[in-house]
Parts: structure tokens; C-alpha cells; sequence
């Protein structure tokens, strides 16, 4: 019987040292600080690959994923 008692005090001690550790509702973590920013995304006019904005190749209006697909122009 002494056992359950000491099982249950360890029990009721670790919820809460657990629930001290958790971060209150108000204050959880938003966006990394020191994470890049989103960028806008385009699709390729020639395979469709999405890729980043700025390191599009761009044409007559069209995004490209490369140089050969520029050329090649769109499917």
C-alpha cells in the first residue's frame, strides 16, 4: 500500500514539473527570428518546376527555370 502512495506522490510531482514547463498559450514561439523570409514563387513555362521568384529567369512574361528552357520557350 505504501508503494501506490509513493507512486502516486512521484505521479502528481512530474505533472507538474511537466505542465511548468510547457509554454503558456499566450506566449508560443511565432515565426523564427532569424529564419528567411517567404518568397513568392513562380512555375516554369516549359517543365512546370516551381522555383523561387528571384531566381527565375524571366521573358516575355514567362518564368523559367534555366537558360535551356528560356530557349526553348514555352510547352
Amino acid at each position: 500500500m505504501k508503494y501506490l502512495i509513493v507512486l502516486a506522490v512521484i505521479a502528481v510531482v512530474y505533472a507538474l514539473w511537466r505542465g511548468q514547463r510547457q509554454v503558456p498559450p499566450g506566449r508560443r514561439a511565432g515565426p523564427r527570428a532569424g529564419g528567411a523570409a517567404p518568397q513568392d514563387m513562380v512555375r516554369c513555362a516549359h517543365c512546370g518546376l516551381h522555383l523561387p521568384k528571384d531566381d527565375a529567369l524571366q521573358q516575355g512574361g514567362r518564368s523559367y527555370c534555366c537558360a535551356a528552357h528560356r530557349d526553348l520557350g514555352p510547352s
